[in-house]
């Protein structure tokens, strides 16, 4: 599994979920990118962001197969990761 996060330091919703994705990367083994949506805009546009940050897009053997967007309690967090591991 591998996770693409997009978000900006200038986003509240991003700051909050960043703690909860920092979890996720200690408790379980997947791949991840990170990008910032105002500083690497020409470099996300490949993941057709919309508008709405942060935003985590999870691919299995290499497809896409679903997006978290927004903020998510931890637990809300963890059980879509899991569903994909």
């Amino acid at each position: 599994m591998k996770i693409i996060k997009i978000s900006s330091l200038a986003c509240p919703s991003c700051i909050i979920m960043n703690k909860v994705f920092n979890k996720m990367k200690e408790k379980y083994s997947f791949d991840y990118e990170e990008y910032d949506y105002d500083l690497d805009n020409e470099d996300i546009q490949k993941f057709n962001p919309g508008t709405l940050i942060p935003n985590y897009i999870i691919f299995k053997d290499e497809k896409e197969v679903t997006r978290i967007i927004g903020e998510h309690s931890e637990s809300e967090f963890e059980e879509i990761i899991k569903e994909y591991l």
